[in-house]
């Protein structure tokens, strides 16, 4: 398995909660400016980079998006012992929250913990009861006038996670979606000539509304359309056969459909037909709950793009400690380049 850990570690710690890409931004443009023929930031903060195609006169366009951001938080208040409430930005389980540290983005990077009630003094009613986002409150360790030297409201928060490897799966915070930020890296690293252009765009925004790629794609108007994200691996205890949807290292998943797309039937097909040929182990993802940017890459552009998407299997999606493995990452590298490389070998007209 030969994947760039380094990088990939890189990726997944550094911070960018939704409307905040600055810093992951800035790691993306240096590793893909080298790999392709023109790069540019549009005024939402996408990074959009185009590799040229070899059949120029067909003018065709595939985009692939892969989603910067991370779900995080955004200080709402500071109260007068100098404990930050907050609001979210994008889908939490609150009780994933518990006892975890976070950083808060003020004037510096500074460590908070997530705080609630102590169990001690709960009442049985509040013990049984399911946390609310709302119990929870951020303690810095200081008080109000040393918190207001750093932190307005307004800043943002992430989680506070480091990537560790555990057998043949990586296992950071932000897996989603920084393994699909690494896997379009690696893909324009390798990719050798494409027929078309490939624009692949590195969103913003995306878990608060699939922001970035409704924008990019609007500008784009791809013919072919690829999203890159992270899907539920819930092949876990007490998981039944049926609600599994993806199983870890049993290889990269080729979307179906998921709550804001339909793949379009012919690039699945088509990337049925790719994965064969290059035997690329694979397995069919539907997912009934959770939209990605496959949606705005499909529906924004003025005509539509021929759209799917590569998903790769995590466990333990939006908590602290989501978890990959890395023969599924790799697969996944080679299942979009070969796509990318071959998508004018097939007969793409209405059956």
């Amino acid at each position: 398995m030969s994947i760039n850990v380094d990088l990939l570690k890189e990726i997944c710690e550094v911070a960018g909660a939704p409307g905040f890409e600055a810093r992951i931004r800035e790691i993306v443009l240096r590793e893909v400016t080298p790999l392709v023929d023109e790069v540019s930031v549009d005024n939402l903060g996408n990074v959009i980079s185009i590799k040229k195609g070899s059949k120029i006169p067909d003018g065709k366009k595939a985009m692939v998006a892969a989603h910067m951001d991370e779900i995080g938080f955004i200080v709402t208040h500071i109260d007068d012992n100098g404990f930050v409430r907050f609001h979210t930005l994008g889908g939490f389980d609150p009780k994933t929250l518990t006892a975890q540290r976070v950083i808060i983005h003020g004037k510096e990077d500074v460590i908070g913990v997530m705080g609630s009630k102590p169990i001690h003094v709960m009442t049985p009613e509040e013990r049984n009861k399911v946390a609310k986002i709302t119990d929870y409150f951020i303690d810095l360790g200081r008080s109000k006038e040393e918190v207001e030297k750093l932190i307005s409201v307004g800043d943002p928060i992430t989680r506070e996670r480091e990537l560790i490897e555990m057998g043949d799966c990586v296992n950071c915070k932000s897996i989603d979606n920084r393994v699909s930020v690494f896997i379009l890296i690696e893909t324009l690293r390798a990719l050798k000539e494409v027929p078309y252009d490939v624009y692949g765009v590195f969103t913003v925004q995306e878990e608060v509304g699939l922001r970035g790629a409704k924008v990019s794609a609007h500008t784009i108007n791809p013919d072919f359309g690829f999203g890159l994200d992270t899907t539920i691996a819930f092949d876990l205890p007490g998981a039944q056969p049926h609600e599994k949807v993806t199983e870890l290292g049993k290889g990269t998943a080729i979307k179906i459909m998921d709550a804001s797309t339909i793949c379009d039937y012919r690039m699945v097909a088509y990337m049925k037909e790719i994965a064969g040929k290059h035997e690329i182990k694979w397995q069919p993802e539907i997912l009934t709950a959770g939209g990605t940017d496959t949606a705005g890459v499909q529906q924004m552009g003025k005509d539509g793009a021929i759209s799917g998407a590569v998903s790769i299997p995590t466990r333990h999606l939006h908590q602290v400690i989501e978890m990959a493995n890395k023969n599924d990452i790799e697969g996944s590298i080679k299942l979009l380049g070969a796509c990318l490389e071959e998508l004018d070998q097939y007969d793409w007209s209405h059956h």
